[in-house]
């Protein structure tokens, strides 16, 4: 069982989405765990094949619990186990916790279904999704062995749009671990407005020169620009544990992202300072797609080193976020709005957004805090670099 927050104690496995004796590949989709924040695909780390399912769906284990065993090709009956499950933290540090998290993508069919007493046969996954879209499974052709109704039929039956989510479960994660971040870490704020003139300029120009799948926003320029800032500033991405503060190997940003009927996520994009402004776009429009529908694996949400939040959408002009622990730092960025600007002598009105960090007193100080800032703005007015 995958550790998905620093919070998180236990979870309930829903679903296998792949058969015993399946060959399964690095990145397959193995399983479907429900937490108190909602449910999540749990990916698999090695190629090789499912052996063994040491766990049946409905079960409730704790954090750590072999889920399965996994044969590589190489392996005898005697291979010692692995476990399907997301990597294991960095000594010493617990997982980032997860904001938040709501529903599973589509499921391939379990080793074991259900026969209802209409004659259907469901996974326990469809059932509860049909029950909680008021779909009679009766109703519902099923695509999987011999006929069996599963999480994918049912999504084909009626939009997932349609479904009501019950958000108690996520506000309650969200509120105990910002909860325990406002007590437990000592948060310092800074604030910093500055001129985006040339990077307004310079994304008009890109965008009047692109078709519009591949336009981009200036949400790409500021995560871009953090991960570059994160270089030369690595004491505000990584954690921080029972050993101290320990920088992160890698740049992943949790970017927040709101979802469908409330809720707030934060998946990470990986080695977002190696991406071009275009990867990088791209991997967000995939990223916000897929949240607002409920779907995002283990990988996206077990490894954010620092979250960016950006409300500039919502047209408020900053916000003062509460860090993920065991992050140590987030950044937020309010809207793009007309100020007036001191340019030498002169005043002028110039686009002027405002960002807010922050940061862990244990891990950074406000001096470092302030230059990490400035070198965000710094970047931005050279977008063309980015």
């Amino acid at each position: 069982m995958p550790s998905l927050g620093s919070d998180m104690e236990a979870g309930i496995l829903v679903e296998w989405m792949k058969q015993q004796g399946e060959k399964v590949s690095r990145g397959d989709i193995i399983a479907v765990v429900e937490t108190d924040k909602g449910a999540i695909e749990v990916e698999v780390f090695e190629d090789g094949t499912l052996a063994e399912l040491l766990v049946q769906p409905g079960e409730k284990v704790p954090v750590g619990t072999p889920l399965a065993r996994i044969t590589g090709p190489k392996d005898t009956a005697s291979t010692e186990r692995r476990h399907a499950s997301a990597p294991a933290p960095t000594p010493a540090v617990p997982m980032p916790t997860v904001s938040s998290v709501q529903g599973a993508e589509a499921a391939i069919q379990p080793p074991t279904v259900t026969t209802l007493a209409e004659g259907s046969r469901a996974t326990p996954a469809a059932r509860l999704l049909a029950s909680e879209r008021g779909i009679d499974l009766a109703l519902v052709k099923g695509t999987g062995p011999d006929g069996s109704i599963v999480r994918r039929d049912i999504e084909e039956a009626a939009p997932r749009a349609a479904t009501v989510p019950d958000l108690e479960p996520m506000r309650r994660a969200i509120a105990a671990a910002m909860s325990r971040a406002k007590r437990d870490i000592p948060h310092y704020y800074l604030g910093h407005s500055f001129d985006v003139s040339q990077a307004v300029q310079w994304l008009d120009a890109y965008n009047a020169a692109h078709p519009p799948q591949e336009r981009l926003l200036l949400g790409a320029l500021t995560l871009k620009a953090v991960a570059l800032a994160l270089k030369d500033f690595p004491e505000f991405n990584g954690f921080y544990g029972p050993d101290g503060f320990v920088p992160a190997s890698a740049i992943h940003i949790g970017t927040a992202i709101a979802m469908r009927g409330g809720g707030l996520a934060a998946p990470a994009i990986h080695n977002t300072d190696t991406l071009t402004l275009a990867e990088l776009m791209e991997r967000l429009r995939d990223l916000i797609g897929r949240v607002r529908k409920g779907g995002f694996r283990s990988s996206e949400i077990s490894d954010p080193t620092i979250t960016v939040s950006s409300l500039g959408d919502r047209g408020v002009d900053m916000l003062l976020p509460i860090i993920y622990p065991p992050q140590v730092a987030i950044i937020g960025f309010g809207s793009v709005a007309p100020r007036a600007w001191a340019i030498e002598d002169a005043v002028a009105v110039r686009p002027v957004l405002t960002a807010t960090l922050a940061a862990d007193h244990r891990a950074s100080d406000g001096h470092r805090g302030a230059l990490l800032l400035r070198r965000i703005g710094g970047l931005l007015d050279t977008p063309e670099d980015l």
